[in-house]
């Protein structure tokens, strides 16, 4: 992190609290996808006392910096206190690293969840779908049963549609196209060059 973003931790001793501080680190975390809307901005700017709120994003973002940087590379407990250059206020240094062990596994936690995941395709079947009438075109039902351990207690979605001729038409072309794709991929790794990809 570069030395003039460290420069604005000491604005933190103007919140005269521990609690304040952890105020702050919690609002970050928060807002970490939407950033800080205008209300917020001005209750952390308070908290500084800060008379002239420019010094305030630089100091936002040396914290998230911090911050990131203990969820994401899985930093130690013991060794977080280490990230600080020894020009920050040990007792900066001492706070900081309190309250970053205090959130660092919750924050984890919330990392996990917001990742998405794929489902898999787990098993597939089909079957005629029963005629109303005789004029009516032939129409199959296919059943998809996927794997997603995020979204499903029991991490089984089931998927029901279906599919008459031309519809199973276009899909089959497609499929053959991703089939063709994944044969290319191959190649390519074993050092081929790709062949012409079928456009649907």
């Amino acid at each position: 992190m570069e030395n003039t973003l460290w420069g604005h931790l000491p604005l933190l001793v103007n919140t005269n609290s521990k609690e304040s501080v952890e105020y702050i680190l919690q609002v970050l975390w928060r807002t970490r996808k939407t950033g800080l809307d205008a209300t917020d901005r001005l209750v952390i700017a308070e908290m500084l006392q800060l008379t002239n709120h420019s010094d305030l994003d630089p100091l936002l973002v040396c914290l998230r910096m911090l911050m990131r940087t203990c969820v994401y590379e899985n930093i130690s407990k013991d060794e977080i206190q280490k990230l600080f250059p020894d020009e920050v206020l040990p007792e900066l240094q001492r706070l900081l690293t309190l309250l970053l062990q205090k959130f660092q596994r919750e924050w984890r936690e919330d990392v996990l969840k917001d990742q998405v995941t794929t489902p898999r395709l787990k098993a597939m079947t089909w079957n005629m779908a029963d005629q109303d009438t005789e004029i009516s075109d032939p129409v199959a039902v296919i059943n998809l049963k996927l794997q997603n351990d995020a979204q499903s207690p029991s991490g089984e979605l089931e998927v029901k549609f279906q599919l008459d001729k031309d519809t199973l038409d276009t899909m089959l072309k497609s499929m053959y196209s991703i089939r063709d794709q994944l044969y290319d991929v191959g190649e390519t790794s074993n050092g081929h060059l790709p062949r012409e990809t079928n456009m649907v």
